[in-house]
C-alpha cells in the first residue's frame, strides 16, 4: 500500500527533525520536550512500519514481527505523549522565564 509508503517517510522525516531540534536546543526541558516528540514520531515510524509488513507479505514471519513492531510502536507513541504531557508546561515555563 502506497499509503504506507508516504506515511513512514513523512514520520522519518519528523523524527530526524526533531533530532537536529533537540541537538541544537540549549534549555533542559525544552530538550526533553522535543526529545518526546521525536519518540511519538519514532513510534509512528514503527507503527507504520509494522502495519505495512502486515499488508504487504502474508507469511508468518512477517506477520509475528509485524505485530511486534505495530505493539512497539504504540508503546512508544504512548510514552512519548507522556513525556511530551510533562514536559510541555515546564518547557513553557521555562521559555516565559528565560526571556
Amino acid at each position: 500500500m502506497p499509503i504506507f509508503v508516504i506515511l513512514i517517510i513523512f514520520s522519518l522525516s519528523f523524527y530526524l527533525y526533531y533530532k537536529v531540534k533537540f541537538y541544537r536546543s540549549r534549555k533542559p526541558y525544552e530538550k526533553q520536550w522535543i526529545s518526546s516528540k521525536s519518540s511519538i514520531a519514532l513510534g509512528v515510524f514503527v507503527l507504520f512500519f509494522g502495519l505495512n509488513q502486515l499488508f504487504m507479505y502474508r507469511s508468518t514471519v512477517s506477520l509475528v514481527i509485524g505485530i511486534v513492531f505495530v505493539i512497539v510502536g504504540i508503546g512508544s507513541c504512548w510514552a512519548g505523549y507522556r513525556a511530551f504531557k510533562h514536559y510541555s508546561p515546564l518547557a513553557i515555563k521555562e521559555a516565559s522565564e528565560k526571556n
